[in-house]
């Protein structure tokens, strides 16, 4: 059993983790805990996030890109490793496992569909430049649009992945629809949040033809570490 312990804003799109729990292997375990918001009590976060290790998780990740990416790509690092240091075992956010995911699917350039205001859209897409991510387009896409709809109208012809970065978005349903059309691969929220907690756990291979090409079945091969 490998188990992934999400800390997320309350709200959030809690059913999305669910359901790729559901879709990955039976031996992975997707556990969370809410917690109210950016203002919250960093001493509890701390002990929620030990409550996850002793919940049997193997890696926590903060499941919120906007608060992970805000203050800078090394604050964001800042903020895992003090977070790995509560919880006892390896932990990373959403935001810095966009980075990673972006490049585990071949990508070097991306189109951003963000909920965002568009001076917080574009602080994400200095984090991503900061990572060595070209975007290549931004687009203010609208909550209550289908997934598809806003990866579409967002899409970028030289872009090769678009994302979608927010957690509190439920994305996955949609997914496979969303990629074919705009024939690319689509990164979300909530996908990337579980996606980078099995990367920390170092499970290798999880996959599912319901989630996209970032869990497509391939060969194992490295994933790219940006410099800290």
């Amino acid at each position: 059993m490998t188990t992934v312990g999400l800390l997320r804003p309350e709200g959030h799109a809690e059913d999305d983790y669910r359901r790729i729990e559901t879709l990955l292997d039976s031996d992975i375990r997707v556990a969370s805990v809410a917690y109210g918001g950016p203002d919250e009590d960093p001493e509890r976060l701390a002990a929620e996030a030990a409550g996850l290790r002793l919940a049997g998780a193997e890696a926590v990740v903060w499941a919120s890109t906007g608060a992970s990416f805000v203050r800078g790509w090394e604050a964001a690092h800042e903020q895992a490793r003090a977070l790995a240091l509560a919880a006892g075992v390896p932990a990373s956010s959403t935001s810095i496992g966009f980075a990673h995911a972006v490049r585990a699917v071949g990508a070097v350039r991306v189109a951003l569909a963000a909920t965002y205001a568009q001076d917080v859209t574009e602080g994400f897409a200095r984090f991503l430049e900061a990572a060595g991510i070209e975007v290549v387009g931004t687009r203010r896409a609208h909550a209550a649009g289908p997934l598809p709809d806003l990866v579409r109208a967002a899409d970028d012809p030289g872009a090769q992945a678009v994302l979608v970065p927010d957690t509190a978005l439920a994305t996955v349903s949609l997914l496979p629809e969303a990629e074919t059309a705009v024939g690319k691969p689509v990164l979300t929220g909530t996908l990337v949040t579980v996606w980078e907690g099995l990367r920390l756990a170092e499970r290798r291979g999880a996959w599912a033809e319901e989630l996209g090409t970032l869990f497509a079945r391939h060969e194992p091969r490295d994933v790219w570490e940006p410099d800290h």
